[in-house]
């Protein structure tokens, strides 16, 4: 019994000398600090000073509590004596300063200022750190000259890049970009973090102040200290503001200099190309075709060359996958092509049978799991298709578990929810779909959001129909390439005069199904009947979700049909009324070419 006692008591002595610990005050005190509960945290935080007294950390804690308690005697007359004991610590000049300036004697706070400013003469080793604190106290004038001054008296200190941020914060591009680019001018290992940081101004929008002033920094640079550096930079800069054939032509003229690497002509063709910007693709990717000596690099650019004649309808697609093949013939190189094709045959020429044989094929030939899954992916498309869902499935479970995690693998898991969505399906669709809202792809996250919308936003509520099953059906049509018969049952969807009495003569799914009405009439090339179904969904609800959608796509439609009033009416709509719509950008570009803009 004895013993036990003496164990109770050790541990809980052992418990309250662990309470009490330095690193338990300071988190307590920390706390107290970030809650505002500053006459706590300043008891704390004096005692760890007093512990502690060399530790800068608790002594700019202490500092601030005293201010924000409004005991300023008590700092200054700590910092005083801190100087008094050791007068090279001269960063404490910057504390004693704002002390003076919380109390507005701006005079003494000035005097102090520049007392640490001038200490850098014979201190420069404090540079980073006056700068700092001028900073954090946002004294950016301050923080600027600290930093300049420390440069100027020790020639190994580098605090450009601090001095960028801070014009950053100034809001003056013109001096942050200069300092972004002198740094890199210097030393090229900054080109990621210089980069990286400008991105943080820089838009999609060529006009946008930053974009401008960093493509004149550039362009000044390049003329007085020509190097690819500034090249790589401008290039990046017009793929941000989707300028692909600017872009390209600074990556032919980087090739031209040192014709080695085409990789990133390859990665620029492939972002101009899922942008839909075919004509930049193209140059990309006949660049490589002319200049590559790599038989998988030239595969590689012919097939989006392939891509990119099955988007654009070109009439000879067919011609061109067969001298692709008698080039490069069928084999396990040739996957992807084969791929493509057998999709080409599917959607377009509507021959999902020699379709299915290509890819039965081309199977043979796989040499990777991978391959066998984009194989695999594209039959069960077909299946889909041809109206085989139960077949389809199969296909996509087996590479969800074959390729778990894995790029394929999620685009599979979309396409369960997908065919089970067409089958009616919708609460499996939908678990498959909240998997995929994080998707690491951005296409298959959004394709992912977008139907989950959809099945969400119209699902049947107490076994009460609401249209959801006729309009998966209908996008099933349109699947398949049966368009008129997608419209006949959207158009049924409509008038179903049951469905409108069962939900109070309102169906939710109306604006969805004029929607489609209108993207299938569009396909067919019946603008005029696809402008009077956008017209509908303005007329029913002008604030509606889908309403900068509507907007854009009839100023699309007029701009392609020449009625440039028309068109430039709508690309204002997305301006004025809708700033945060995603294309606001192409919008304000579009407006202003068709106003005759220089741009």
């Amino acid at each position: 019994m004895k013993n036990l006692f003496f164990l109770i008591l050790f541990t809980i002595s052992t418990f309250s000398f662990a309470q009490n610990t330095p690193q338990n005050d300071y988190l307590l005190a920390e706390n107290y600090y970030r809650e505002g509960e500053y006459e706590k945290a300043t008891q704390l935080f004096k005692k760890l000073y007093t512990q502690t007294p060399f530790n800068t950390t608790y002594l700019g804690r202490l500092i601030s509590c005293y201010q924000e308690t409004n005991q300023f005697q008590e700092a200054e007359n700590l910092l005083k004596s801190r100087i008094k004991s050791n007068n090279s610590q001269v960063y404490l000049y910057v504390y004693l300063g704002y002390n003076y300036a919380r109390q507005q004697e701006e005079e003494k706070a000035k005097i102090n200022y520049d007392l640490a400013i001038n200490s850098l003469e014979k201190n420069a080793a404090y540079g980073g750190v006056i700068g700092r604190l001028f900073k954090d106290y946002s004294l950016l004038d301050y923080a600027i000259l600290a930093y300049q001054k420390a440069m100027e008296k020790n020639k190994n200190a580098n605090y450009n890049f601090q001095i960028a941020q801070i014009y950053g914060e100034k809001g003056d591009y013109k001096q942050m970009f200069e300092a972004y680019i002198d740094l890199v001018d210097k030393n090229e290992q900054y080109f990621s973090l210089v980069q990286r940081y400008s991105s943080k101004y820089i838009t999609d929008d060529s006009e946008n102040e930053a974009n401008i002033l960093f493509r004149k920094t550039l362009l000044k640079k390049s003329i007085s200290n020509p190097k690819d550096t500034w090249n790589m930079l401008l290039s990046w800069l017009f793929a941000q503001q989707k300028d692909y054939t600017k872009a390209f032509i600074q990556e032919k003229a980087l090739y031209q200099r040192n014709p080695v690497e085409l990789s990133e002509i390859f990665t620029l063709g492939k972002i101009a190309f899922n942008n839909n910007n075919f004509d930049a693709a193209t140059q990309c990717f006949n660049f490589i075709k002319e200049n590559s000596t790599n038989k998988d690099e030239k595969i590689d650019a012919n097939l989006y060359i392939a891509k990119i004649a099955v988007a654009t309808k070109n009439p000879d697609t067919e011609t061109l996958f067969q001298s692709l093949f008698n080039e490069f013939g069928k084999n396990s190189s040739t996957i992807k092509i084969q791929v493509e094709y057998a999709d080409f045959l599917t959607f377009v020429e509507n021959k999902p049978e020699k379709a299915k044989q290509v890819l039965e094929e081309a199977i043979n030939y796989s040499s990777s799991k991978f391959d066998q899954a984009r194989i695999k992916l594209k039959l069960g498309d077909i299946l889909v298709f041809t109206g085989k869902f139960n077949k389809a499935l199969i296909y996509f479970s087996q590479i969800q578990t074959q390729l778990k995690n894995h790029e394929l693998a999620q685009e599979a898991r979309f396409k369960v929810a997908q065919t089970s969505y067409f089958k009616g399906d919708f609460t499996w669709a939908k678990a498959q779909l909240k998997v995929l809202k994080g998707s690491t792809t951005q296409l298959i996250a959004n394709d992912a959001v977008n139907l989950f919308l959809i099945i969400s936003d119209n699902e049947p509520l107490d076994s009460i129909p609401s249209g959801l099953k006729e309009y998966a059906n209908a996008e099933l049509l349109a699947y398949q390439n049966k368009d008129n018969e997608a419209i006949a049952v959207l158009n049924s969807i409509l008038e179903n005069e049951t469905l409108k009495q069962l939900n109070g003569g309102f169906v939710p799914i109306t604006n969805n199904v004029y929607f489609k009405i209108a993207k299938l009439k569009i396909k067919q090339q019946k603008y005029e009947e696809a402008i009077l179904n956008f017209a509908k969904i303005i007329a029913a609800d002008n604030q509606g979700f889908l309403t900068d959608d509507v907007y854009y796509e009839m100023a699309e439609l007029y701009n392609s049909l020449n009625e440039t009033e028309k068109a430039k009416e709508y690309y204002q709509k997305i301006i004025f009324e809708h700033p945060s719509s995603i294309y606001l950008v192409e919008a304000r570009k579009k407006y202003r070419k068709l106003r005759g803009d220089n741009i």
